[in-house]
């Protein structure tokens, strides 16, 4: 797998666990960490499967 894509995952899945932690604490911004964090996860499921259809 490309770097690029490595870390787009990583860094949604992290954004993911801080919306979720923070929802748990009543944080208002979380919704927009988690939906940050989906966003970059659906980038990175793309830019996978582009690289898997350009070979």
């Amino acid at each position: 797998m490309n770097k690029n894509v490595i870390s787009l995952f990583t860094f949604g899945l992290v954004l993911i666990v801080v919306g979720g932690i923070g929802s748990f604490f009543d944080w208002e911004q979380s919704m927009i960490f988690i939906g940050l964090g989906l966003t970059l996860e659906s980038l990175a499921l793309i830019i996978f499967a582009w690289n898997r259809l350009k070979k």
